[in-house]
């Protein structure tokens, strides 16, 4: 009984998640040329933010492990 249960939770789910894919699917657009270099920009400038914390970060590590 309990297999049964699961079963159908499972097939429900899929059917849902078709669903939510296929509202998704409908929404999207090709974005413009000026959206694609705002959001190439923004991307390009969080790498550079989040690969100039782990250099820091590593550089810190380095210092603290030389003075102990």
């Amino acid at each position: 009984m309990g297999e049964m249960n699961q079963t159908i939770g499972w097939k429900s789910r899929l059917g849902s998640f078709l669903v939510q894919c296929k509202r998704v699917w409908q929404v999207l657009r090709k974005p413009t040329n000026e959206e694609f270099k705002t959001i190439a920009k923004i991307s390009a400038i969080g790498v550079l933010i989040i690969g100039a914390v782990g250099f820091i970060i590593a550089d810190l590590i380095k210092f603290i492990t030389k003075i102990f």
